[in-house]
């Protein structure tokens, strides 16, 4: 590349940009140039000499140039008024073929003019203006032209003419393609950020989830344990001292969870982000002990063989009956006794936890994540995005009965 091909290119490039910034700018220059092409050409003799075209031997006369001028002019227009500007340069391309008996080759500007409807406008129409604008100007040239009805110049008007009608057709269709091709990529970028939105939604919607029933569960069985250490720390101080133990035990076992669950936000590469496993029902019995030892009986029946679930089956399992009893706990009643039942059928695992309690005579009203509210939507939420069904309900004679049916093969395929 010569020192002078970048300068080059970036004038190319500015002076690109300019005009497709100013159209009509751009337009003029068309026209200007093609107002120099047909004044030059009306000073050519396609046949002043045996041996050839000569140049100057004749000139215009003025009106022939005020023609060239007119159509010239017209093409200013031309994005604008594009039928309009056609049907004027043909109308003077015939006047001038019909009254001159040495035309000046004003069909030039008709030419610009119908690659300009040709490549504004669909195919079926530039078919038909096309032939219609070949076939007049041709029959034109032929019949009133000064040379044989067979000469080069007449089929140059519809050699040109026919031309000027492709290109168009051929820019209109690659700039239809560009744009199906911009619009593709642009609707395929606005696709990837909505997924990008709702996936990060979604994790929200699962670690809040997860945050709901880990402080819920831990806070409810502090409370208990402490009202407990309160009432009887002045009479009975061992059954205090084993009650604060109690609460010890679940703030640590909160802090443990909440520490694993916000550590879900780190990069996996991060030293600090978990490794231990998500809780299931590997550790059913586990959680049953922390309400047995906050005071709420739970019995426990398993036909599932204890089997390995699915990871996300597992953790959602294990995340119903935590809110579930957390529920019975705080609104079943201080004499409530629980059941949990887990039973897997077929391709399903069915986990269902009933009480016994009843409410207080004049109830407070319930706060989030009572009955009906955010723990039992987060428990809908967390079974609807496995696939299954979530039953939540009183029961008849008293107490409330919380099911739910999860598949055993994931959304994913996997299956145990």
């Amino acid at each position: 590349m010569t020192p002078t091909g970048p300068a080059t290119g970036t004038l190319y490039l500015r002076l690109r940009d300019w005009f497709r910034d100013h159209p009509l700018a751009f337009d003029a220059t068309v026209a200007f140039g093609a107002l120099v092409c047909m004044v030059a050409g009306s000073f050519t003799d396609p046949h002043g000499s045996p041996h050839g075209p000569t140049f100057g031997d004749h000139a215009p006369d003025a009106w022939s140039v005020l023609i060239m001028v007119a159509g010239a002019a017209a093409l200013v227009l031309r994005r604008r008024f594009p039928f309009r500007v056609l049907c004027f340069t043909v109308t003077i391309c015939l006047f001038e073929l019909v009254n001159d008996t040495r035309p000046a080759p004003i069909a030039m500007s008709a030419v610009v003019a119908l690659y300009t409807v040709a490549s504004r406008t669909d195919r079926p129409t530039t078919w038909r203006v096309g032939l219609v604008t070949m076939a007049v100007l041709t029959a034109a040239a032929m019949i009133f032209g000064p040379t044989n009805w067979y000469a080069q110049e007449n089929l140059g008007v519809f050699a040109w003419t026919g031309m000027a009608a492709a290109a168009g057709d051929a820019v209109r269709s690659r700039r239809a393609f560009v744009d199906a091709i911009r619009e593709r990529a642009e609707r395929a970028e606005r696709t990837r950020e909505e997924e990008a939105g709702r996936r990060v939604a979604e994790e929200r919607l699962r670690i809040a989830r997860d945050l709901h029933d880990v402080v819920a569960h831990h806070i409810a069985l502090v409370n208990v344990q402490a009202g407990v250490a309160a009432h009887v720390m002045d009479k009975r101080p061992d059954q205090a001292k084993e009650a604060l133990a109690h609460v010890r035990e679940a703030s640590r076992s909160a802090l443990d969870e909440l520490r694993a669950t916000v550590g879900l936000l780190r990069q996996s590469g991060d030293p600090e982000a978990p490794t231990e496993p998500a809780p299931g029902l590997a550790v059913l019995d586990g959680l049953l002990d922390s309400f047995r030892k906050a005071g709420l009986p739970v019995a426990l029946a398993r036909t599932d063989g204890e089997k390995p679930l699915p990871a996300a089956v597992d953790l959602a399992a294990y995340r119903i009956v935590q809110e579930a009893l957390t529920n019975v706990r705080k609104h079943a009643g201080p004499d409530a006794e629980a059941e949990v039942s887990v039973v897997r059928v077929g391709r399903t695992v069915e986990i269902t936890v009933l009480d016994n309690g009843s409410p207080p005579a004049a109830p407070e009203p319930a706060p989030a994540g009572a009955h009906g509210g955010h723990g039992l939507l987060g428990m809908r939420e967390r079974v609807g995005a496995l696939g299954g069904t979530l039953t939540a309900a009183p029961r008849y004679g008293g107490g409330f009965r919380v099911q739910a049916i999860l598949p055993v093969t994931s959304r994913t395929g996997e299956d145990t």
